[in-house]
C-alpha cells in the first residue's frame, strides 16, 4: 500500500482500469527491469493501456505483461524488448491470494498507476479488479457526468 504521505512521481496511469473494473483491492509491487528501461521510464515513454498481470507456466512469480516501456535511444547493444515480461515483486502471502483469486472467475489483477516513492524507487500499484458489464459502465457515466453538471450550477451561483 502507499504511505500516507504520498510523496511520490507518477509515471503512467491506466485510467481505463477505473472505467472497465470494479476495484476490490490495491498493492503495492516492485518490478524487475534492465538499466535502459528504468532510463526509458524516467523520459515517461511507457504505456499501461493494453497490459495486464498473470502468472507465467512453471513460476511461481507474477508477471507485468504488455506494458510498453519504449527502447531507450541512447542504450547500446543491451537494450530491451519493449513489451517483454517483467517479474513483479510482491510478499509471498500476497502473490499467492492473487492467483487463488486469479483463479476465480470473473477476477483479474490491473496495474493501475506507475510511479517513484520518495526513495527513488520505481513501484506499480496494482489492484485486485472484477470485471464491469455494461449497464455498470452506464451508471459510472452518469453519475461522472451528474459531478461535472453539479460543479457547473454551483459555480454559477
Amino acid at each position: 500500500m502507499q504511505n500516507s504521505t504520498d510523496n511520490f512521481k507518477t509515471v503512467a496511469n491506466n485510467k481505463k482500469a477505473y472505467f472497465n473494473y470494479e476495484i476490490l483491492d490495491k498493492y503495492e509491487a516492485g518490478i524487475v527491469l534492465c538499466g535502459p528501461e528504468v532510463k526509458s521510464i524516467r523520459n515517461s515513454k511507457i504505456s499501461l493501456a493494453e497490459s495486464f498481470i498473470g502468472p507465467m507456466a512453471n513460476s511461481p512469480h507474477l508477471y507485468l505483461f504488455n506494458a510498453n516501456i519504449a527502447k531507450y535511444k541512447e542504450a547500446t547493444y543491451n537494450n530491451h524488448e519493449p513489451k517483454r515480461p517483467r517479474i513483479l515483486l510482491l510478499h509471498e502471502s500476497q502473490k499467492v491470494k492473487l492467483i487463488n483469486s486469479i483463479q476465480q472467475k470473473g477476477m483479474t489483477v490491473v496495474p493501475l498507476t506507475m510511479y517513484f516513492n520518495n526513495k527513488g524507487l520505481l513501484k506499480l500499484s496494482i489492484a485486485l479488479a472484477r470485471g464491469k458489464n455494461t449497464v455498470d459502465k452506464r451508471t459510472t457515466i452518469k453519475k461522472r457526468e451528474w459531478q461535472i453538471e453539479k460543479a457547473r450550477l454551483l459555480k454559477k451561483h
